[in-house]
């Protein structure tokens, strides 16, 4: 096997799979904390993509800059999905939950297509053509930049859950409901800053993709499934078993589209999780505890 091939498919890999823990990441922290499985989380990737092409196409935003456009957009979305729907929903309302947020997501589906219309948009960047050469690999600049938003982004999740108050607000209703209602934690202001995390987590996922990717309304779609197979790999509700799940989905799926064949691309990440809950129901790293 080409040393250098396999290289460039494990480098692929890498990038491939911090976009996929940018989303999958804010649906664990969303089922961990509210215990929602949000099945509109396609959708707030996919308004991320748009988000950044309109920055880009027509208000003449810089590629950074509209990165910051799209996650703010994204973010008040999840605030506005949260203070006019999933708070109406009690503690355990699992099945409500999901027909919820599954109307939610057709109803942006369908919007998206009717003022959008269902024509794929390319998003143009000055670094649309740009390439990191390193001996005989060739790494296109855009996923590169792609992969440091991503750890950048996840690395700022991570410090906010285990070093500032609301973080820790987080985890401790993740954790315990009865005890954290007891110390004075207010779970509305909690789940609302969680969906709003979240849903940012996605916009800054959608921007990072709408250059390399074309943006159109059902792109979500193939993200939102893998993205909860990865979850459950790594854990429902953890959030670093998420991450490192959506690393090794990736690499994984590089492998088999590079070595194999592009058919078995999909079917990697599902493979995967029937045998983690054949033999690990949990979860690679599941402890029974979330966030």
């Amino acid at each position: 096997m080409n040393s250098t091939l396999l290289m460039q498919l494990l480098i692929n890999g890498i990038l491939l799979g911090a976009i996929y823990a940018l989303i999958a990441v804010g649906l664990s922290l969303i089922f961990g904390v509210l215990e929602i499985v949000n099945f509109a989380h396609g959708e707030l990737y996919m308004i991320g993509g748009f988000a950044a092409w309109f920055g880009m196409s027509h208000l003449g935003l810089s590629y950074w800059t509209a990165i910051l456009f799209s996650m703010g957009m994204v973010a008040c979305v999840g605030w506005l999905l949260y203070d006019s729907l999933l708070n109406t929903l009690k503690e355990h309302d699992f099945q409500r939950g999901i027909l919820l947020t599954m109307g939610v997501a057709m109803i942006l589906q369908n919007g998206a297509i009717y003022f959008f219309s269902a024509t794929p948009r390319v998003t143009e960047t000055p670094y649309d053509f740009s390439n990191l050469i390193i001996g005989d690999m060739r790494i296109n600049l855009l996923r590169l930049m792609a992969l440091a938003i991503a750890i950048l982004a996840i690395a700022a999740c991570y410090f906010l859950l285990q070093h500032t108050r609301a973080g820790k607000s987080m985890r401790a209703l993740a954790q315990n409901r009865e005890a954290a209602l007891m110390v004075g934690i207010q779970p509305r202001k909690v789940a609302r800053l969680a969906v709003i995390i979240g849903a940012a987590l996605c916009g800054v996922a959608g921007a990072a993709l709408a250059p390399i990717y074309s943006v159109h309304p059902l792109m979500g779609l193939s993200f939102i499934f893998k993205a909860f197979a990865i979850v459950i790999i790594g854990g429902l509700g953890n959030i670093p078993g998420a991450a490192l799940a959506a690393i090794l989905i990736g690499i994984m799926e590089s492998l088999a589209g590079g070595l194999g064949s592009t058919v078995l691309q999909d079917a990697v990440a599902f493979v995967l999780m029937i045998l983690i809950l054949l033999f690990r129901p949990l979860g690679l790293f599941g402890k029974g505890a979330r966030v």
